[in-house]
């Protein structure tokens, strides 16, 4: 039923081609993000574990990062009538598979996409990721924006990845693992494996205000 959803909404938005060829090249939306209900439900974790203490933030900076299979990627946007704008978007995201968390958000992109040709002129930009992706907020019945509901927010730069290198292969293998649909994407579109290279870290996860994690003490936390 999701998946008769989705479509439907997806021949809506396709209905004029024209104004997809500036994002998204000669195919349309479907041939890039066409899934299915398995497709989705086979890229999330599922776990139990509540999150950790609300005082210890470092790790649970970890523990969202890598139990998020997507966040919202804030770029400056470089298209007329919004040159200028903060613009957000919706991307994939893995920090390692389910049993190996490196604490770096990966992504696979393409160079058609409309953040892409923002990032190409400025590679500065910041990721957000919340509790709310997962259960735990509705089981505690916490609106999104509780602060108890957790979330951070990653700034850094948007780097290219080598395929062939080593951490180019460790986030195919993050990715792929996390979000199995991927390799069936048009091989036509360029894709290609990127990383946040973190520069900053804030977390909000109590009352009294969103807090900044130091990045030496982030990368030594543990998720779980």
């Amino acid at each position: 039923m999701f998946a008769v959803l989705l479509l439907l909404c997806l021949s809506a938005t396709v209905r004029d081609s024209s104004s997809l060829n500036l994002n998204f090249g000669a195919n349309n939306v479907i041939d890039i993000f066409a899934v299915t209900d398995n497709d989705i439900a086979n890229n999330t974790i599922v776990t139990d574990d509540d999150p950790p203490p609300h005082n210890q933030a470092a790790r649970m900076a970890r523990y969202i990062t890598h139990t998020s299979n997507w966040g919202a990627m804030a770029t400056v946007a470089v298209r007329e009538p919004i040159v200028g704008f903060p613009f957000a978007n919706i991307f994939s995201l893995s920090d390692g598979p389910v049993d190996q968390s490196s604490g770096t958000p990966y992504m696979y992109i393409s160079p058609w996409e409309v953040s892409a040709h923002d990032l190409r002129q400025n590679n500065q930009t910041s990721i957000t990721m919340s509790l709310a992706q997962g259960n735990y907020c509705s089981k505690m019945n916490y609106d999104p924006e509780d602060p108890r509901c957790a979330h951070i927010i990653l700034t850094g730069t948007f780097v290219k990845l080598t395929r062939e290198s080593e951490e180019g292969q460790f986030a195919k293998k993050s990715l792929f693992s996390r979000h199995p649909i991927m390799p069936e994407w048009p091989e036509d579109h360029g894709w290609f494996f990127a990383k946040l290279d973190i520069k900053n870290i804030l977390v909000l996860d109590f009352f009294g205000g969103a807090v900044t994690v130091p990045l030496e003490e982030y990368f030594n936390a543990e998720p779980k």
